[in-house]
């Protein structure tokens, strides 16, 4: 694969808005998460809220799109200068040459359930609720079309927790063919009543803070998040931190547990160097999925054990952000450019008491060294894998 350039990227989560305010956060090694403030109904565990989605109400020329998950995307889109490196790329290239990806687990559910529990006698939607556009799967990447005014290729990604992810993939496949020249790339999910009681309902919600690969581990703490990178040809920008390489499995293993041997995951993982071109020895940080569940761990746990050497350093960030589902994929990839960027390795946070199975590549508390590749692991229910290879500036494998 021709490596991508990563001229803009940023993230928003429960440890702040943009990569500063990351980066600060995993330094300091300060968790987001908090007690279960969120709910319409009582629900003891906790979660990864944002702070400010309530307060920033979305310009009057989008309000038709007035929504929670609007609401956090906007805020994302507003960090790190973003907006004008789109705009910018727009100027460049035309509306038309840069494509929208997205991922997403419920997009704007949210205000659907509120629809729900404020129905109106006769039993119909509030008169403030009657917009279509907010109720259907597509809401948030239609959205942010419009905020960006791009008129290229606009697809909403949905693979469970691997879904901003995979857009990297689609961004490469479409660049390669020359439908587009750039692609705006990420993911946003909120918090809301369907996944905190729908997890609740599979026991996979941990009473207390999560604890990746921690022995005593019991559970996935919820956290929202959004996400946004811009990619394009690397010759346009050599300055700029690459997308090596991606891979992409689906083992339908189960609808929710993964391949015991992580055959999916491996195979994704394998994709991913043979498309960068990369040994794994030169791999110096893997973000783990890592999501503090029983399964999920043991099995990423022992496909790292059994294929990186000890001096690859890996560790899960679940702990900072919480596991915010769709759009982990894109948050948990700006965290490994910034630790190519900073030379920071995050620890392991909420991990104490090791599982067996985590080998000495696991960093349990912050390392500083140098990261040349960094690798990013989305694993989603249902086997929808996926793993990024990414590089500093100038890197050649």
């Amino acid at each position: 694969m021709t490596p991508l350039a990563i001229t803009a990227y940023t993230a928003t989560s429960a440890i702040g808005h943009g990569r500063t305010a990351h980066l600060d956060a995993l330094q300091a090694a300060r968790s987001g998460l908090r007690p279960n403030d969120f709910s319409s109904a009582p629900l003891a565990c906790w979660i990864g809220r944002v702070d400010g989605v309530e307060e920033g109400a979305l310009p009057a020329t989008l309000a038709t799109w007035e929504c929670r998950n609007n609401r956090l995307a906007w805020l994302g889109l507003n960090q790190d200068s973003f907006l004008d490196r789109v705009q910018a790329a727009r100027e460049r290239y035309g509306a038309g040459r840069i494509a929208l990806l997205l991922g997403t687990s419920t997009a704007s559910i949210g205000a659907t359930e509120e629809a729900y529990r404020r129905l109106d006698p006769d039993g119909g939607f509030a008169d403030d609720m009657l917009r279509p556009a907010i109720h259907a799967p597509h809401s948030l990447a239609a959205f942010v079309a419009a905020a960006l005014q791009l008129e290229g290729p606009c697809l909403t990604i949905s693979t469970a927790c691997s879904s901003s992810a995979k857009v990297f993939a689609n961004a490469e496949r479409m660049i390669r063919l020359g439908l587009i020249d750039a692609a705006v790339v990420g993911g946003v999910d909120t918090l809301c009543d369907s996944v905190l009681f729908g997890f609740n309902a599979l026991e996979l919600v941990s009473l207390a803070p999560c604890r990746p690969f921690d022995a005593a581990r019991d559970g996935i703490s919820i956290g929202e998040a959004a996400g946004f990178a811009l990619l394009e040809r690397i010759d346009s920008a050599p300055d700029a931190p690459q997308l090596l390489g991606y891979g992409e499995a689906s083992d339908a293993h189960h609808m929710s547990t993964p391949h015991p041997d992580g055959l999916g995951a491996e195979l994704a993982l394998r994709d991913a160097l043979t498309r960068a071109g990369l040994d794994v020895s030169q791999v110096d940080y893997i973000n783990l999925h890592g999501t503090a569940s029983q399964k999920n761990d043991e099995v990423e746990a022992a496909l790292v054990g059994r294929a990186f050497p000890a001096r690859t350093r890996a560790s899960s960030t679940k702990g900072f952000t919480g596991h915010t589902l769709g759009a982990a994929g894109i948050v948990e990839a700006t965290i490994a450019l910034l630790a190519i960027e900073h030379g920071l390795v995050p620890g392991n946070l909420g991990g104490e008491a090791p599982d067996p199975l985590c080998g000495a590549s696991f960093a349990w508390r912050n390392e500083q060294q140098r990261v040349d590749v960094a690798l990013s692991n989305s694993f989603g229910f249902g086997g929808n894998n996926a793993c990024l290879a990414f590089a500093r500036a100038g890197f050649a494998a």
